[in-house]
């Protein structure tokens, strides 16, 4: 079973705000986090993910020179499976309030 997900008001907001090729890019990164995810083998390098400094338990994702995503965990919807809250999509801005 795949990892499942939610997103955030604030990443719904920012989500009508991004650009259509920042969408596309944000969505095959996505992809690529969630077969990551699957196989429970760490992280590509290419996604460079991170906790963002000064914010515990919160992630950021790049997907594009000036593409960031933030996420969280949330809890479990299936037993085994990471559930992501998003939180922010943007660019760099995002991590000043992820």
């Amino acid at each position: 079973m795949p990892p499942t997900f939610e997103t955030a008001d604030r990443f719904d907001v920012d989500w009508t705000r991004l650009s259509w090729p920042l969408r596309q890019r944000f969505l095959v990164a996505k992809n690529h986090l969630v077969a990551d995810l699957r196989a429970k083998a760490g992280f590509r390098p290419g996604l460079r993910v991170k906790r963002v400094q000064g914010q515990d338990g919160v992630w950021e994702m790049t997907f594009a020179p000036d593409g960031r995503a933030t996420f969280e965990y949330g809890p479990q919807v299936h037993p085994g499976e990471a559930h992501l809250v998003w939180r922010r999509v943007g660019t760099h801005e995002v991590l000043a309030q992820p």
